[in-house]
C-alpha cells in the first residue's frame, strides 16, 4: 500500500531530525536544572525536552529546512486530511561570545598556539626557543653586579611535558597519538646540555644545579647570548665589539665551533691596532694560530702596533715578551717611548700618580729589557736621557758608553735586534736599455698583482738611468679598488747600472690573499733608463705565490710582458 506523498515526506523529515539528534552524546545537566525545569505541581520535566532544545540550537538550519518541507507538502494534499501541525520552531540562539585571545610567547616572541606550523624544522622551533619564556626552566643572570641581565634558557630533559607549556600543548600531551602532529612542542628540551659539557655536568653530573636561577658575573650579557643563540640555532653573529668576550665564554662552556669561528674572525680583522690587545688575548685563550698571526703582523709592523693604543692595555707579562722579541722591525727609540706610554697607564690603571718613580715601579725589570745602547746617541740624548725615568748614574754610564774607550757594565742590553729581513719579489727574467726607449716625463708606470697568503709591502724596486749615475724624484703608491693605502714622495740615486733600487713605504703595507692590488711609481729624472723583459704572470718568492696582471692606470707602457716597476719588497 502507498503512503501519501504528504505523510512520506512528514516521515523523512522526523527521521533527519531523529538522526540529527544522535549526532553527538549530549552533556549531563548541571544540578539545579531539574528543578528549574519542572511544573509549578513538582511534576518532573519531560526527557525529551532538553534534546529538542539542543538539536535545535545545534541544528537549527536542518531541522527548519526539514519542517519547511514537510508543511509544504501537507498544504499540497487537496482532499486529504490534514496531519497534526509541527511545532514552533525555536527562537535562534544568541550569538556565542569571543574568543579568548590565544596565548603569546613571552620574551620579544609574540606568537600563537600554532606557531609550529608555520616552523617544519626542528631547528627552526629550537632557534624560537632562543631567549624564550615559553617552557623556560632555568635562568640566567649574566654580567657583574650593577650590570646583569637575566636570560631564560631550557634545561629540562624530562617530566612532566605540561607543566609550562601552552594550553595547545597540554592538550597534546594528554593525547599521546597527537603529539607528533602538534610538532614535538613538549619534547625534551637538551640542547645546553648537548651544546656543551659543562652545561651537561651543571644539570645532569654529580653536583648539578638544582636552583632554577644561576648567577654568572664573569661573562659579559652579549657574549652569553651569543653563546645561546648559537647553541640554539646554529647562527653565529659576532661583533668586532663582542667578539673577544664571546671567544672567553666558548673557551669556558667548552664550545669548539663557536670558540674557532671567534679566533677566524680575530684573524680577518687583525691589524696593527689590535695586534698587541690580540696576543696578549691568545696567550690567555692558548690559542697557537692566532699567537702566530699577532706576531706576523708586530713584526713586520712593529711602530705601528707599539704606538696604538692597544698596546697600552696588554698585561705586564706580553710587555715583557714584546719587549724582548728579536724580529722587532722598528727602532729602539720606539720600543723605549712605548714602554713609557705603558707604564703610564699602569700607573692610572693602579691608581697612582704618574711620576717617574711610580713609572719605574710599575715597569719592574720591563725596564731593562729595552735595549737602549743600540739607540744612536742622537736619539739617546733626545730621548731616553731626558724622560728622567733613568737614574743619574745610569745616563752617565750610557753616555760613557757610546764615548768612552773603556766602556763601563751597563744593565741593558747591548745587541741590536735583529728584526725582519725583507724579500724581493722580481717578475722579469731580464732587463735591457736603448737609446730612443723608456723615458720619464711624469707619466705613471702601474702593475697590478695579489698573493696567496697574508703579507706587508715594505716599498718597491725601481730601475734607474741607463746612462750614468742620476738621482730621481718618484711618488710610489699603493692602492686597493682605487683607495690609496700608502704613498711616498722620496728621491734615491741610481749608479747607472741595471741593478733595482730599493723605495720604501712609510710603514709595511699589509696585503691580504686572494685580493688584487695596484702598485704605481711616477719617476721624474733623467729620462732614459734601464726596462725589465720577459716578464712573468705568476713568480713564487719563498712561501708566497705573486700573481701579475695589467692596470689601467699605467700610461707609461708598463704591463706584464715590460716595463718598470721590476720588484716588490716584503715581509712575510
Amino acid at each position: 500500500m502507498l503512503l501519501p506523498l504528504a505523510c512520506l515526506h512528514g516521515r523523512v523529515a522526523q527521521c533527519l531530525t531523529s538522526l540529527l539528534l544522535l549526532a553527538e552524546p549530549l552533556p549531563r545537566p548541571r544540578r539545579g536544572a531539574r528543578a528549574r525545569g519542572a511544573a509549578s505541581t513538582g511534576a518532573e520535566a519531560a526527557p525529551a525536552a532538553p534534546p529538542a532544545k539542543m538539536a535545535a540550537e545545534l541544528y537549527a538550519p536542518a531541522s527548519a529546512a526539514a519542517a519547511d518541507l514537510a508543511n509544504s507538502n501537507a498544504g499540497a494534499a487537496v482532499g486529504r486530511k490534514a496531519g497534526p501541525r509541527s511545532p514552533p520552531s525555536a527562537p535562534a540562539p544568541a550569538p556565542p561570545p569571543p574568543a579568548p585571545a590565544p596565548p603569546t610567547l613571552d620574551n620579544h616572541h609574540p606568537e600563537s598556539p600554532g606557531w609550529r606550523c608555520c616552523r617544519p624544522t626542528l631547528r627552526e622551533r629550537n632557534a624560537l626557543m632562543f631567549n624564550n619564556e615559553l617552557m623556560a626552566d632555568v635562568h640566567f643572570v649574566v654580567g657583574p653586579p650593577g650590570a646583569t641581565r637575566t636570560v631564560p634558557a631550557h634545561k629540562v630533559g624530562s617530566g612532566d611535558p605540561s607543566r609550562k607549556a601552552c594550553p595547545a600543548c597540554r592538550v597534546a600531551a594528554r593525547r599521546p597519538r597527537d603529539s607528533q602532529a602538534h610538532g614535538g612542542a613538549f619534547s625534551s628540551q637538551y640542547v645546553l646540555a648537548v651544546g656543551s659539557s659543562v652545561f651537561y655536568a651543571m644539570f645532569y653530573g654529580d653536583l648539578a644545579e638544582v636552583k632554577s636561577e644561576i648567577h654568572i658575573p664573569d661573562v659579559e650579557p652579549a657574549a652569553f647570548l651569543i653563546l645561546l643563540k648559537y647553541m640554539y640555532s646554529d647562527e653565529i653573529d659576532l661583533e668586532a665589539d663582542t667578539v673577544l668576550a664571546t671567544l672567553y665564554a666558548a673557551k669556558k662552556y667548552i664550545v669548539p665551533a663557536l670558540a674557532k669561528a671567534c679566533v677566524n674572525f680575530l684573524e680577518t680583522s687583525l691589524e696593527a691596532k689590535n695586534a698587541c690587545v690580540l696576543l696578549s688575548q691568545s696567550r690567555l685563550f692558548e690559542e697557537p694560530e692566532l699567537t702566530q698571526r699577532c706576531w706576523e703582523v708586530i713584526d713586520a709592523q712593529a711602530e705601528m702596533a707599539l704606538r696604538s693604543e692597544g698596546f697600552c692595555e696588554i698585561d705586564r707579562q706580553t710587555l715583557e715578551i714584546i719587549v724582548t722579541r728579536e724580529a722587532l722591525n722598528t727602532k729602539e727609540a720606539v720600543v723605549f717611548e712605548a714602554v713609557l706610554n705603558w707604564a703610564e697607564a699602569e700607573c692610572k690603571r693602579q691608581g697612582l700618580s704618574v711620576t717617574p718613580r711610580n713609572k719605574r715601579h710599575v715597569l719592574g725589570r720591563a725596564l731593562y729589557l729595552v735595549r737602549i745602547p743600540t739607540m744612536t746617541l742622537e736619539e739617546f740624548a733626545n730621548g731616553a736621557a731626558q724622560s728622567d725615568i733613568l737614574t743619574l748614574e745610569e745616563t752617565h754610564s750610557i753616555f760613557l758608553w757610546y764615548t768612552a774607550t773603556n766602556k763601563p757594565r751597563l744593565d741593558f742590553p747591548l745587541t741590536k735586534r735583529k728584526g725582519l729581513a725583507p724579500q724581493r719579489c722580481h717578475r722579469f727574467q731580464s732587463s735591457a736599455y736603448r737609446s730612443n726607449q723608456w723615458r720619464y716625463r711624469g707619466r705613471c708606470d702601474s702593475i697590478q698583482f695579489a698573493v696567496d697568503r697574508r703579507v706587508f709591502i715594505a716599498g718597491l724596486g725601481l730601475y734607474g738611468s741607463s746612462s750614468g749615475k742620476a738621482e730621481y724624484s718618484v711618488k710610489i703608491e699603493l692602492k686597493r679598488l682605487g683607495v690609496v693605502l700608502a704613498q711616498n714622495l722620496t728621491k734615491f740615486m741610481s749608479d747607472g747600472s741595471s741593478n733595482t733600487f730599493p723605495v720604501w713605504f712609510e710603514h709595511p703595507v699589509q696585503v691580504e690573499q686572494d685580493t688584487f692590488y695596484t702598485a704605481s711609481a711616477v719617476l721624474d729624472g733623467s729620462e732614459l733608463s734601464y726596462f725589465g723583459q720577459e716578464g712573468m704572470t705568476e713568480v713564487q718568492c719563498g712561501k708566497v705565490a705573486f700573481q701579475f696582471q695589467c692596470s689601467s692606470d699605467s700610461t707609461n707602457g708598463t704591463g706584464v710582458q715590460g716595463g718598470q716597476i721590476p720588484e716588490l719588497i716584503f715581509y712575510a
